[in-house]
């Protein structure tokens, strides 16, 4: 007899779906909290990127949070089916007007393709938010930051949040700017900047304003 999924919380008490018998490790919800909390000046109306997205749980966060743009990638088949279900709920239960797409691909080879030929549009706004979290025991970070910049994925003024294990740091790949480091017990965020623009902390960042699955 197949084990049904176990549902995950949004902060606002909301069911979400979680894969089953997969290795995927879901942003608690107290990391997801302060994350949302960090960000809170910038969020609304802003681009999302989720990267390694899982369940699309941080996703969801920023749907309920007011984000326009929504794009998740999940090289998973399963849990990237999962993570469209979660999106659809959330923005139905939302009635959010927000773009939502979902893919199901290897992130590097999601990040070297052309926009045009990814979405079917002739332009595409770029990312003012975006949330990386591979497998902690991955090699991805500093290939996934270099794609970033190459493939021109980010907006002016850009924030990229790097979810990593407090025990495996992750050093700073030039030309990228630290932003602010926060720990929250096993797991912890680095927060990086495009060498163009680098404000001072978090704390003083000001608001970025920037269905198809």
């Amino acid at each position: 007899m197949p084990i049904k999924p176990q549902p995950l919380r949004l902060s606002g008490g909301r069911k979400l779906q979680s894969p089953v018998g997969s290795t995927t490790r879901p942003t608690t919800s107290f990391v997801r909290e302060a994350v949302m909390n960090l960000l809170a000046p910038r969020i609304t109306d802003s681009s999302w990127l989720d990267l390694c997205s899982g369940s699309g749980v941080m996703s969801c966060e920023a749907l309920q949070h007011g984000v326009k743009v929504v794009v998740a990638v999940e090289i998973s088949p399963k849990v990237a089916k999962v993570c469209r279900t979660n999106l659809a709920s959330t923005s139905a239960a939302l009635g959010t007007k927000a773009y939502i797409s979902m893919f199901c691909d290897d992130v590097i080879k999601w990040l070297s393709k052309e926009k045009k030929k990814l979405f079917g549009l002739a332009s595409f706004p770029k990312f003012d938010l975006v949330y990386l979290d591979p497998p902690y025991d991955s090699d991805l970070y500093e290939t996934v930051l270099n794609l970033l910049l190459k493939g021109d994925w980010l907006s002016e003024g850009s924030l990229v949040i790097c979810e990593h294990s407090t025990n495996n740091e992750i050093n700073v790949p030039a030309p990228w700017v630290e932003a602010d480091r926060r720990k929250y017990g096993n797991t912890s965020l680095l927060m990086l900047s495009p060498p163009v623009s680098c404000p001072c902390d978090t704390g003083s960042m000001q608001p970025q304003k920037g269905q198809a699955m």
